[in-house]
């Protein structure tokens, strides 16, 4: 979904706290891109908002009385699919993923009581809103729940079918290292993509997602629910191994260090030259150093990170993919690279998965 660009972003705010919705409206009180439209209290009165005001966008809150924030989403997406910026508190961290996973496009994290004080914040939350004039034309937010290929699932969460063996004592090396750089609409394409990896994959997964801290661990667990490839939040030192995943730390960087066979993880604070955190360039560049062994997959997201990191990979022998304009939620970060000529492949999410999925 995009507004033209000579009328205002319609915003829907949505929060059971009247003091939060009257500071995010605040957000946009002198932005004249961003046009508040309506105040809902809960999910109840935002359906009936949405029907009548039809908002290009809407903020929520999660945890609201009668109709919380959860089932708002499923009917939204179900009956008018619009993008969503989820507002949440930082201890809602498996809430937020949740949300995700039923279509919400975004998140920002905030404290407790969101004040005028709350700088940071309330540039996240104008910068995440205002993204939606980059959604792709044919944008329509999709619950993981209807793009998922199979519905069957364990009583533990992992996905129903896979044998999954034990791992092996002696270290083996992957065959291949596949880096992925994603950032707005990255949480949803990963759970997807990650659903796609088999147990037998020779592949390591190394990701680079622009995210808060404090969520980054919470995202690898929801990842390792996807399927049988084991995910973790990276730590420095860890052994990379095959049909394993990592998902860097938010705030901190990755990257890959070859010692004789052995291949592991740095993961230490952004440097100066560092534009983006974690930054999927530095990652990218790291991962080189195995040549043709070498993946970088880049996808949705604003900005152009990976670009400098996939010619590196491109010129080692390896092989660069960008996530297509037609699945790509925002096609900042893939069109970067289409661009810049880096490429060896154009695809849309579906196929990258199917192409991961056969290393």
């Amino acid at each position: 979904m995009t507004t033209p660009d000579d009328r205002p972003i319609r915003l829907l705010v949505v929060d059971d706290s009247a003091y939060n919705r009257r500071n995010i409206a605040d957000v946009f009180a002198d932005q004249p891109q961003v046009e508040i439209v309506g105040k809902a209290a809960d999910g109840e009165e935002a359906l009936k908002l949405v029907t009548l005001l039809k908002p290009d966008a809407i903020t929520l809150d999660l945890e609201m009385p009668r109709m919380d924030g959860f089932t708002f989403l499923r009917i939204l997406m179900a009956k008018a699919p619009t993008p969503v910026i989820v507002v949440s508190s930082y201890a809602q961290r498996e809430n937020v993923f949740k949300a995700l996973e039923l279509g919400a496009l975004d998140f920002v994290p905030k404290p407790d009581r969101l004040g005028p004080d709350s700088t940071e914040v309330r540039e996240e939350i104008l910068k995440k809103v205002l993204l939606v004039r980059s959604l792709r034309p044919s944008f329509v937010p999709t619950s993981l729940a209807r793009r998922a290929t199979s519905g069957a699932f364990t009583p533990e969460g992992q996905p129903a079918g896979f044998d999954f063996a034990l791992q092996p004592t002696e270290y083996k090396a992957p065959k291949w290292v596949v880096a992925i750089a994603s950032s707005t609409g990255g949480p949803s394409a990963l759970l997807q993509l990650f659903a796609c990896f088999p147990a037998t994959t020779a592949a390591a997964f190394v990701v680079a997602q622009h995210m808060p801290d404090k969520f980054t661990r919470t995202f690898a667990e929801r990842l390792d629910r996807r399927g049988p490839v084991r995910t973790v939040e990276a730590s420095d030192g860890d052994l990379l191994n095959p049909a394993s995943g990592y998902v860097c730390p938010g705030r901190k960087c990755m990257e890959l260090s070859q010692k004789g066979l052995e291949l592991r993880l740095r993961v230490g604070p952004a440097g100066p030259g560092d534009r983006y955190v974690p930054s999927a360039n530095r990652l990218f560049k790291s991962v080189a150093a195995v040549g043709p062994r070498c993946v970088g997959v880049i996808l949705t997201g604003m900005g152009d990170d990976g670009v400098e990191g996939g010619r590196t990979i491109r010129d080692a022998g390896g092989i660069v993919i960008a996530e297509s304009q037609e699945t790509a939620v925002v096609n900042g970060m893939p069109g970067a690279a289409v661009r810049a000529g880096i490429t060896s492949d154009v695809l849309p999410l579906p196929a990258i998965g199917d192409y991961l999925a056969r290393l």
